[in-house]
C-alpha cells in the first residue's frame, strides 16, 4: 500500500473503532490537509483549550514534537554539526534527538497567562499569544466542547486576522468557533465527557497521519 493509502487507512481504522465519527470524516480529513500544508510550508501549530481541552492541547503537542508511531531520525547535516560542535557528547545527542512537527500549547505559560488575565483581560490570554507567536502560514487549533469558550473564540478571531488557517474541535453544535474557523470537527457526543472521549481518537488520527506523511 502506498503512503496515501496508508494515511487513508489510519482514518478508516479510527472511524471503524468510533462509528460516531463517520459524520465528521470529511471535516477530519480537511483539517488534516490544512495541517499537512502548514508543515509543508515550515509552519507551526498553535493549540489551546480549557480544562480537559487544555490537557488535550498538551497531549497533541507531545505527539507532534517527538516520535509517536514512527521512528524519527535527525537530518544527517544536523547530526554532523552536533558532532562538530561537541565531539564528546555530539554523537550521543545526535543519536537521540528527533525532528519535530512544531507545535505550541498556548495553555503552557502560566506566568504569562495569569499576568495577562490579571493586568488586561482573562478572555484574551490565548489571543495575546497568537499575536506573539502566530504568522501567516501557521495553523491555529481551538478545542472547546461547546465551541463557545470565549478565550478560544477570541484566539480564533485573532488567528484569522493574522492570516493563520483555523481549525475547531468541538461538539456537534460547533458553536461560535464555526464562524471563525476554516473547518470545524463537531463530534456527536451527548455530554462533555462523551465529546472529549471522541476528541482523542480524532487528534490521535491526525498525529499518526502527519507522522506517516513526514517521517515514515
Amino acid at each position: 500500500m502506498d503512503k496515501e493509502g496508508r494515511i487513508s487507512q489510519i482514518l478508516q481504522d479510527t472511524i471503524s473503532r468510533h462509528p460516531q465519527l463517520v459524520e465528521s470524516e470529511d471535516d477530519i480529513l480537511q483539517a488534516y490537509n490544512v495541517m499537512k500544508h502548514c508543515y509543508q510550508r515550515d509552519g507551526k501549530m498553535l493549540i489551546c483549550g480549557n480544562g480537559g481541552s487544555a490537557a488535550d492541547a498538551e497531549h497533541i503537542v507531545g505527539e507532534l514534537m517527538k516520535s509517536f508511531d514512527y521512528e524519527r531520525q535527525l537530518p544527517v547535516a544536523l547530526k554532523d554539526k552536533l558532532k562538530e560542535v561537541c565531539p564528546d557528547d555530539g554523537i550521543r545527542i545526535a543519536d537521540k534527538l528527533q525532528p519535530a512537527l512544531r507545535a505550541i500549547s498556548l495553555c503552557s505559560h502560566p506566568a504569562l497567562n495569569t499576568a495577562f488575565a490579571n493586568d488586561v483581560d482573562p478572555e484574551l490570554i490565548f489571543a495575546q499569544q497568537v499575536v506573539g507567536y502566530g504568522k501567516e502560514g501557521d495553523t491555529f487549533l481551538g478545542i472547546s466542547t461547546s465551541g463557545n469558550s470565549k478565550n478560544v473564540v477570541s484566539a480564533a478571531i485573532t488567528a484569522r486576522a493574522k492570516g493563520l488557517r483555523t481549525i475547531g474541535l468541538t461538539g456537534k453544535g460547533k458553536g461560535q468557533l464555526n464562524k471563525y474557523c476554516d473547518v470545524v470537527i463537531g463530534v456527536d457526543g451527548s455530554s462533555v465527557a462523551d465529546i472529549q472521549e471522541l476528541h482523542l481518537p480524532v487528534y490521535h488520527a491526525w498525529c499518526k497521519m502527519l507522522e506517516l506523511e513526514f517521517f515514515a
